[in-house]
């Protein structure tokens, strides 16, 4: 079989095709994670968002207090009195939080905010 005679002006023109598929297969693999994400959903809440955001870092303090407990740095009687305020504070901010689902779910009123 004869071999198909290809002019020297498209010699390099399937080359050029074949890049072109194959750097856009590329940027199409690498940015798909992108594409049509935002870093906030529309379903989420930001009253609820922070309410949780509230409730995650009195968690914290509440693991901090008890590790300065144990490591000596607190004395048992400030532990007790700091541990008695923030788990008050942290089940405040439950309460606010069950609310604020409740009412996001049944539509019937905005969640109240932290500070209330």
């Amino acid at each position: 079989m004869a071999e198909r005679y290809i002019p020297p002006e498209e010699e390099g023109l399937m080359e050029f095709v074949y890049a072109i598929v194959f750097g856009a297969a590329i940027a199409a693999f690498v940015s798909y994670p992108f594409w049509g994400r935002s870093g906030v959903t529309e379903t989420e809440d930001p009253a609820l968002a922070g309410l949780e955001a509230a409730r995650d870092s009195k968690y914290r303090e509440i693991r901090d207090a008890e590790t300065d407990l144990a490591s000596g740095k607190m004395t048992q009687e400030d532990f007790d009195r700091v541990n008695a305020d923030l788990r008050q504070d942290a089940v405040d901010i439950l309460d606010q939080l069950e609310d604020a689902k409740t009412d996001a779910e049944s539509g019937d009123k905005p969640p109240k905010s932290a500070d209330s």
